[in-house]
């Protein structure tokens, strides 16, 4: 019963991380194309698909907590893998193995792509201090308001 537990929510964790890399690169080509229709669409999406995996994630290290007879949540995988027979261990470490390769993976390819973007953004910034150095760094609402550098409604003239 508590094998089964285990192996259903390391499977949920395993399709969510699945769906997350899929979609992580839907938005690595949208940026690499340049398609910014439905983009904020595909953060919103991955952030919802973060706290569902946080929530997973949560409600697994409570199990194996409580199978380890640990009440302070810090209960560990291998820990609560030691008491099963070999064949439902190797079966689950493999699991969870998977799980935290792909899961690392997933990681890595996020941090790469924010490292890109924050690049570009940081390169675009540049450029507008050059060419605008009269704005001192600052973007204003039409209110007087200021703004963040993001850069999502700037036009242009086209004889720049």
């Amino acid at each position: 019963m508590e094998f089964e537990k285990c192996r259903d929510i390391l499977l949920k964790e395993s399709e969510l991380v699945q769906r997350i890399a899929c979609l992580q690169n839907l938005i690595r080509e949208a940026v690499l194309n340049r398609e910014w229709a439905g983009f904020e669409s595909h953060f919103s999406a991955l952030s919802a698909m973060g706290g569902e995996f946080n929530l997973l994630e949560g409600e697994r290290e409570l199990l194996f907590a409580g199978l380890c007879g640990q009440d302070d949540g810090k209960g560990g995988f291998y820990a609560f893998a030691a008491s099963l027979p070999e064949e439902q261990r190797g079966e689950l470490s493999a699991i969870y193995r998977s799980l935290k390769l792909e899961t690392l993976r997933v990681r890595m390819a996020g941090e790469t792509l924010m490292g890109y973007i924050a690049g570009a953004r940081a390169a675009m910034a540049g450029f507008f201090e050059i060419a605008f150095p009269g704005r001192g760094g600052k973007i204003y609402t039409p209110y007087g308001t200021p703004v963040s550098h993001d850069m999502r409604s700037m036009v242009l003239n086209q004889s720049f």
